[in-house]
């Protein structure tokens, strides 16, 4: 039989550590054990500040060991809240997304990190009674706030808003699906444009997943499509936020979106598993700014590259070697001038090689995609 243990934040602050009270819930031997004795450990709604509390705590461990022997952990409410590896804690009190959009440095606006970090969950924040109470801009400025803060790795952050009487489950491959309601995933895949305490958000271009009743999401295998855009300038949101025409997957295309810092070839972005065709997506952020994805060929193929470059900036693309020689480029003058290269490997066996995609003039959060095909 399936055992559920459902665990509430306490009536009252606690020290940390429990030994204010020896009745503290995180520090009871008898509810410890019933937690390591059940499949899952649900959060009810409440006080996330108090569940915030509880990290180092014997607790903690207790449903981190749930989830380690397979099982699982989720909540409502604060219990969603306390389930990302990025934590609203609301300790300092409820920001509003008025609030959050004129301030994300708000007094209110208060993480907690470093206490669940469920596999394949990185980089996330999440958000509850989403559309209902108007949570999209307030989750837009945790998701700054995790990018500019450096809470989240590899400078991008996924805010993830789940709707009142909704629930989003993930099960141990990473894969999520929507139950009840809409959820929204959010993501910031690059630096704010301003995001300083005192003044407006202003942040261009996050990337928004509606995922409805049935829908899926894969946390293990991000998507690098399938969403649509909005931004927010000088604190204030794009229009029709929770709604917009997702841009589409091109049919068999394998996709994958660079993640910073991939400016040598030590720190490439791995492309070796995508099957092709493939699709490559980033930014050139910064004048001075190099994206490379490493690839591999086979004796007697032709590999294509064919890069979209926006109009914010001109940008060069290279092919090279394991050693870093350039084997092809293209450097077609002019902004928004696209960029091909094709290389057929002669050698016996598989080589590594290296797609180096630069700007040259110019720079943006304007986003580029490279596809690649092999013949």
């Amino acid at each position: 039989m399936r055992s559920t243990v459902t665990t509430q934040p306490t009536p009252a602050p606690d020290p940390p550590d429990g030994r204010g009270d020896p009745g503290f819930a995180a520090q009871r031997a008898a509810v410890n054990t019933d937690i390591r004795n059940a499949e899952f450990v649900f959060f009810a709604g409440g006080d996330q500040c108090r569940y915030a509390r509880w990290k180092g705590t014997a607790l903690e461990v207790s449903v981190e060991s749930v989830v380690a022997k397979a099982g699982g952990a989720g909540g409502g409410s604060a219990g969603h809240h306390i389930n990302s590896p990025v934590v609203y804690d609301a300790c300092a009190g409820s920001v509003t997304t008025a609030e959050a959009l004129a301030d994300p440095y708000d007094p209110a606006l208060t993480f907690t990190t470093g206490m669940f970090e469920w596999p394949s969950y990185a980089g996330v924040v999440n958000d509850s009674h989403f559309s209902a109470r108007d949570r999209m801009g307030r989750t837009m400025a945790f998701v700054a706030r995790a990018v500019k803060d450096g809470l989240a790795p590899g400078g991008r952050a996924w805010g993830v808003g789940v709707d009142e009487k909704a629930s989003l489950f993930i099960d141990k491959n990473g894969l999520g699906t929507q139950y009840g309601g809409d959820a929204y995933v959010v993501l910031g895949d690059h630096q704010p444009e301003q995001a300083t305490p005192g003044k407006p958000l202003t942040y261009s271009g996050y990337k928004i997943w509606r995922l409805v009743p049935g829908a899926t999401y894969d946390f293990a295998d991000r998507p690098a499509c399938g969403y649509y855009r909005r931004s927010v300038t000088q604190g204030v949101a794009d229009a029709n936020l929770y709604d917009g025409t997702p841009e589409s997957c091109a049919p068999g295309t394998a996709a994958l979106n660079e993640s910073e810092p991939n400016d040598s070839r030590t720190s490439a972005d791995d492309a070796t598993a995508l099957v092709w065709p493939a699709a490559l997506a980033g930014t050139l952020h910064s004048s001075s700014d190099r994206d490379y994805y490493r690839i591999t060929l086979a004796s007697g193929r032709t590999a294509a590259v064919h890069c979209d470059t926006p109009s914010a900036y001109d940008a060069d693309l290279y092919l090279l070697d394991a050693e870093g020689r350039t084997l092809q480029r293209s450097v077609n003058d002019g902004s928004g001038s696209d960029e091909a290269v094709t290389f057929t490997r002669t050698a016996s066996g598989t080589g590594t090689y290296y797609v180096d995609f630069e700007a040259y003039s110019g720079s943006g959060e304007a986003g580029y995609g490279c596809t690649l095909r092999q013949s």
